[in-house]
């Protein structure tokens, strides 16, 4: 069962101990930080391991199945690897290695519109299996084409992004240089001489860019420049209005991610919407916010006949997903894991981070006593 596993590194904050090691201090805060003081990127996780689940002994030996079905296709866990941008400058290659891992592990990879690879790299990579999320353009022909892309590429989701409508405050970021437009430093070039296998494999690989966005930019733009053309380039605030060409296009599933509200709920079903992902950013946005497991609690019982209900931000571990399972959601994504594993173990550290995730899901369920992903809901404790 575990193909890949790393015995050094049996829990996930063995690997992000060791992803800090070996990262730029730069880019391993970029992955790590929330916004403002980090209350609600603690508060996230630390939601979902109070929820407690009671367990069943005296019964029969029970035969787990972590296999769920979403939107037709069948996956072999109910977790996948949500979005992130700009992964390479975390680790060198690292969208084409989670993509792999997850295409092995028969999970879905939502590529970013912002991160390392392209919409047809990643798409023959996966076999036409991954998802893509939209950040949305604010020019009309740019949509478009990165949509005919991902439609081209086979990709069978599109995830709309709805909670970035203004740049969030990071203090790290804005210190390291990351913010925009970004500027990089004396500082910076001295914590990448201090983490020599980083540098020579990112030497090896090229510097990232938004290889998705290449077709859009300009040639030659400094850092400055940069921060202009995405500042240009992307228009955050989505409403109706721009949703419903979209829906009108796409001829996928498509999903909203970022709803934390009812009133967000009720426009995702009135637009059409196949599924939502309840997310506030893994607390990069809003720090005032509540977690996604609180809003999981106030949306479900009204709207998960409704619709497809997923959810990220803050999930870790197995136990994680089996507690926000247990919850309500039908399905989890998980980002800063992966990404630590491939810190941690660069190109074997993704599928031994999937490996890891699934055989805690799996105890989880034989310790109380649980068969199939469905039934999650019914060994909740309620206190």
């Amino acid at each position: 069962m575990l193909k890949k596993f790393n015995t050094k590194y049996p829990s996930i904050s063995d690997l992000r101990d060791r992803a800090k090691s070996k990262m730029p201090k730069f880019a391993f805060e970029y992955l790590d930080g929330g916004c403002n003081e980090d209350f609600n990127l603690h508060k996230n996780t630390a939601e979902i391991r109070a929820v407690e689940l009671l367990p069943e002994y005296l019964k029969e030996q029970v035969k787990v199945s972590l296999k769920t079905t979403l939107f037709g296709t069948s996956y072999d866990a109910p977790f996948g690897v949500a979005p992130i941008g700009l992964q390479g400058l975390m680790w060198p290659k690292a969208p084409e290695i989670l993509a792999r891992a997850a295409f092995e592990h028969n999970l879905p990879f939502i590529l970013s519109t912002v991160t390392t690879s392209s919409i047809e790299q990643i798409g023959k990579i996966t076999e036409g299996k991954a998802w893509f999320q939209l950040y949305y353009p604010a020019q009309e022909e740019v949509r478009k084409d990165l949509i005919n892309r991902a439609a081209e590429a086979g990709y069978p989701v599109l995830v709309l992004l709805s909670d970035v409508p203004s740049f969030g405050f990071r203090p790290r970021d804005i210190r390291n240089g990351l913010a925009m437009p970004p500027k990089m430093s004396l500082r910076n070039f001295y914590q990448i001489a201090k983490r020599p296998e980083w540098a020579l494999k990112t030497l090896i690989n090229g510097q990232p860019e938004f290889e998705t966005l290449k077709p859009y930019m300009p040639k030659g733009l400094n850092l400055s420049q940069l921060g202009k053309f995405m500042d240009d380039t992307f228009d955050g605030r989505l409403n109706e209005e721009k949703i419903k060409p979209i829906r009108e296009q796409w001829k996928g599933k498509i999903v909203l991610k970022g709803v934390a509200s009812e009133a967000d709920m009720e426009k995702a079903i009135r637009l059409g919407m196949d599924g939502v992902i309840l997310s506030n950013h893994g607390g990069r946005q809003l720090d005032a916010g509540p977690s996604t497991i609180q809003t999981l609690r106030t949306l479900r019982d009204k709207y998960q006949d409704k619709i497809t209900i997923m959810m990220d931000s803050g999930i870790r571990s197995g136990p994680d997903v089996a507690r926000t399972l247990a919850e309500g959601a039908s399905f989890t994504f998980l980002g800063r894991s992966f990404m630590y594993g491939v810190g941690a173990l660069g190109s074997q550290g993704a599928l031994h981070t999937m490996d890891l995730i699934k055989t805690e899901l799996r105890q989880v369920m034989e310790q109380i006593g649980c068969e199939s992903i469905k039934d999650l809901p019914n060994f909740i404790y309620k206190k």
